[in-house]
């Protein structure tokens, strides 16, 4: 029994992507109504650790563009990630909505917004 509890505990070390240095230049936001509630997030940055940086970026523009628009949510569609030398680019694409949308990739855009900006990440 002892044996099962050990392999619950949680390690201590950070993965290499936490220890990645991390100096992020944001470059910019363009974003696209596609239809009714549907919008694409263009995004591009510099210093990204990976491809969870960029999708962050462009998580936190979807997130402000729900509240500008009067919406409360956003559920995930799509991300992809590019990149060309050091400048990453992302696509990403949201449906804004009023109501928590129907999905497990969903953000409360408050929430979301109020976490982008205690780390610095620029919203639209």
């Amino acid at each position: 029994m002892l044996t099962l509890l050990s392999a619950c505990v949680q390690p201590t070390e950070q993965t290499e992507y936490a220890k990645a240095p991390f100096t992020p230049e944001y470059l910019g936001i363009e974003t696209q109504l596609l239809d009714g509630d549907l919008v694409n997030f263009r995004v591009a940055m510099k210093g990204a650790r990976g491809q969870e940086d960029v999708a962050g970026y462009a998580r936190c523009a979807a997130a402000q563009y729900a509240l500008i628009r009067g919406y409360g949510f956003a559920r995930h569609v799509r991300t992809t990630v590019d990149e060309n030398g050091k400048r990453w680019t992302g696509d990403a694409a949201y449906v804004i909505s009023a109501a928590l949308p129907d999905g497990i990739k969903t953000i409360d855009a408050e929430v979301t917004v109020q976490n982008c900006l205690e780390n610095g990440i620029p919203t639209v």
